[in-house]
């Protein structure tokens, strides 16, 4: 699988990402998915200390211990968990920030945390504070690199302005083109890589489609619109690409992304989405196509 560089960073990563979210709590079934996505030439695991209170990573850690200095793991920090964990809070501090990371690494069996993301963020945060820790970490060898997981424009260009992120992690799909308005133009301009969640919208850009489908429809679609939209997408592509291929490749159309991460729950699904993204990339005749079939929503239209 080809792989591409995350910003300015010597982290080259696959295509496609595996999103660690839902591998589940079962160790033998987590190991049986992340050796279909290595066998599948994947190097790009993501993963968050919020996932499953932190038994995620634990997980993560040890499918991947054997391969640690072959793959590039991501995980995040910034949610913290209350005592009784039924609910977390946002905590964006300096001294949070570095407790969490020594938890993460002893969690994932591992001195290093290849991409160390802050899992959201608000433009009240204490930024400048923020972006310190993450320097320091840096600086001691905890991290390699670090970014953030938003999709936020004044929270981005905040990052992109005062911090040496080196890649932002966004939902992005041809369901969802809202960074296309702010984000992603910022980003390419400060070479700052994109790496993309979602890109599956949910499954209704997969081949079971509107089977996937709420009756409230998806962001600002409505049902009556994907009704109308997905049929027509697969009718066009039908006798060349797959839904995923189309959905993926979307994705990495865009010259500043690096890697589309989708999770699994099946192997078959890890399969699929990786032999989607092996294909030849779309034309600009197949983007258009897209482009005039769906539509690019503003920022405005859908608060965060």
């Amino acid at each position: 699988m080809k792989k591409r560089q995350v910003g300015n960073s010597d982290l080259y990563v696959s295509e496609l990402g595996l999103g660690c979210m839902s591998l589940g709590t079962d160790q033998k079934k987590a190991q049986e998915l992340i050796e279909t996505a290595l066998d599948e030439g994947i190097n790009y695991f993501d993963t968050a200390d919020l996932y499953d209170f932190g038994e995620n990573e634990q997980i993560v850690g040890q499918a991947l211990k054997h391969v640690r200095d072959k793959v590039i793991i991501a995980t995040k920090a910034g949610n913290r968990w209350s005592e009784d964990k039924n609910g977390w809070r946002w905590d964006p501090s300096k001294r949070y920030i570095k407790e969490a990371v020594k938890n993460s690494l002893t969690r994932l069996g591992t001195d290093y945390i290849d991409l160390y993301q802050l899992h959201g963020g608000t433009i009240e945060d204490p930024i400048d504070e923020t972006i310190e820790a993450f320097e320091e970490l840096k600086a001691d060898g905890l991290i390699r690199y670090y970014g953030i997981s938003s999709i936020r424009p004044n929270v981005i260009q905040e990052y992109a302005k005062k911090s040496s992120i080196v890649s932002v992690m966004m939902q992005y799909s041809i369901l969802d083109r809202r960074p296309e308005e702010q984000a992603i133009p910022l980003l390419q301009e400060n070479n700052i890589s994109v790496v993309t969640r979602g890109p599956l919208a949910k499954g209704l850009l997969s081949n079971r489609m509107l089977e996937k489908a709420s009756e409230p429809g998806f962001l600002n679609y409505s049902r009556k619109e994907l009704n109308t939209i997905l049929p027509l997408l697969r009718e066009k592509f039908a006798d060349s690409r797959t839904m995923p291929e189309i959905a993926l490749q979307f994705n990495l159309a865009q010259p500043s992304v690096s890697s589309v991460v989708a999770g699994a729950s099946k192997a078959e699904q890890i399969r699929e989405n990786a032999k989607a993204v092996r294909t030849n990339p779309l034309s600009e005749d197949e983007l258009s196509l897209i482009q005039s079939i769906t539509k690019a929503k503003k920022y405005e239209e859908h608060r965060f």
